[in-house]
């Protein structure tokens, strides 16, 4: 008699699968129409046509759903933040530094809705912490490898951490803006920052 395989133990249902997408894709059609405070999970339910109990069969709360739709766009944004060549600064503003905004101006109002005072909490933490892990890993060479012995690696885990909270400063309070700069002028301002350089002296640097 032919033995039966076993499936996978790590293997997902499809049917979860689906039923998860349907939830994401809802919660981020909601978070781009209104302020993230007042979704609720039957509002979500609703616009996913499930039942709220099969929402909480798969998300602990509101936040940890939107965290889960918003994990891949987050990734995305982390890895356009690691290609920017923040530890080497030169005098003109990397394309990859406006890459990285244009990529924020894109979905504006999603990031408005999510880093706003109506938004997650969990969000931005989330956000903070990716950026500062990509900012972490430019860093390490320039810190001896992020060796310990002389207190480096706190000290590189809080510059990374304040570069990290100056972008999400940023693009919480440029997404805002009536009449926002575009993102390239954003970058520039942005790199001129990161340079120690103020904007007054902007106009004098060499090209």
């Amino acid at each position: 008699m032919p033995k039966q395989r076993t499936p996978p133990a790590d293997r997902v249902d499809p049917r979860v699968l689906r039923t998860r997408a349907l939830l994401r894709e809802a919660a981020l059609a909601i978070a781009a129409e209104r302020d993230v405070e007042s979704m609720t999970i039957a509002d979500i339910a609703e616009r996913a046509t499930v039942n709220r109990a099969t929402v909480y069969q798969h998300y602990r709360d509101r936040d940890a759903l939107l965290l889960d739709a918003m994990e891949e766009e987050v990734g995305r944004l982390a890895r356009a933040a690691a290609r920017c060549p923040l530890t080497h600064p030169a005098q003109r503003t990397p394309g990859e530094l406006a890459e990285l905004f244009r990529h924020v101006e894109a979905n504006a109002t999603l990031y408005r809705r999510m880093l706003g005072p109506g938004g997650s909490a969990r969000f931005v933490n989330r956000l903070r912490e990716l950026l500062a892990e990509e900012v972490a890993a430019q860093l390490v060479p320039e810190n001896g490898g992020g060796r310990d012995g002389d207190g480096a690696a706190p000290l590189l885990e809080l510059r990374a951490h304040y570069l990290a909270g100056a972008f999400v400063g940023v693009f919480t309070r440029w997404v805002a803006m009536p009449g926002r700069p575009a993102a390239e002028r954003v970058a520039e301002e942005v790199w001129r920052l990161l340079r120690g350089a103020s904007s007054d002296r902007g106009a004098t640097d060499p090209p």
